[in-house]
């Protein structure tokens, strides 16, 4: 195991402890001594990769903060729309302009097309990108150990594609997608969806959240024109093919709960506060 890999393991540990004692408002102190490290030392580990203090942590990632953020954002999508984000352009912070691929190669679960692949460490352990020649189709997270079953997850969305592993391609990619200072409208990401239309129609609505906001499944229903389908719509979100970049992570509960993430709850919560943490003009994860 990486010594990036064995740092995350430790703040993996620590944000499930702090989801589920949070109420308890757990102190640094504390947090120090069950993992046998400084809080100084600890302190800094943390916030190098959650983008926050575990104090700030805390406050920011309670059921109480998720229930604020989808208050205030009620109208997140009305407010997309009603700026011109329902087209290709500056669909939210990352700057992504994205397409889809033809119906029948995803009837034909990829055949024909090539996907060049490779792990690399990120803020949130490690992470999986795949490419096209088009742009990226995937995007997905695995933890230590895991990283063949992440692997055969994706590659159950299209089995008959051919697997090319290719670190040089994706690379470049990966330090892109978690460096802020190298999100630039000029030189957008470009991504791919590979899925039926409804699945397309949900992500491409994903992708017009903005950092800091929130959605519900709901409400995703009402905007693709079928207010009667969150459930299904939950059932795209939770398979959007590209992670992060697409942020399925700023969807909640109609009540303002986190609800499922495909990759773990603990990761969500470690995006958002990663996420608030450059709001907040804190110190990002290297």
């Amino acid at each position: 195991m990486t010594e990036a890999a064995r740092d995350y393991e430790v703040v993996r540990q620590n944000l499930e402890f702090l989801r589920e004692h949070w109420r308890e408002q757990p102190s640094l102190e504390l947090l120090a001594e069950r993992n046998g490290l400084s809080a100084a030392h600890l302190q800094r580990l943390f916030t190098r990769w959650a983008g926050l203090s575990p104090k700030a942590f805390v406050q920011a990632l309670t059921i109480d903060h998720a229930r604020n953020l989808l208050r205030d954002s009620a109208s997140v999508l009305d407010t997309a729309y009603e700026v011109g984000l329902s087209g290709p352009g500056r669909l939210h912070d990352l700057f992504v302009t994205h397409e889809g691929m033809s119906p029948g190669l995803y009837k034909a679960k990829g055949k024909g097309l090539t996907i060049r692949h490779a792990f690399h460490d990120c803020p949130f352990g490690k992470v999986l990108v795949m490419m096209t020649e088009y742009g990226i189709c995937g995007l997905a997270f695995a933890d230590p150990g895991q990283e063949q079953a992440t692997f055969e997850d994706m590659r159950r969305r299209w089995p008959d594609a051919e697997y090319v592993n290719d670190a040089s391609v994706t690379a470049p990619i990966v330090s892109r997608i978690f460096d802020q200072t190298r999100w630039q409208a000029e030189q957008p990401l470009r991504i791919v969806f590979i899925g039926s239309d409804f699945e397309t129609r949900v992500w491409q609505t994903l992708l017009k959240i903005p950092m800091g906001r929130a959605t519900t499944y709901s409400d995703i229903a009402s905007h693709i024109g079928n207010a009667r389908a969150s459930r299904a719509v939950g059932t795209a979100v939770g398979k959007n093919p590209i992670s992060f970049v697409v942020p399925c992570h700023r969807v909640l509960g109609k009540s303002g709960g986190l609800c499922g993430y495909h990759w773990g709850l603990t990761r969500k919560q470690a995006i958002l506060g990663w996420e608030a943490g450059l709001l907040s003009g804190q110190p990002k994860a290297a």
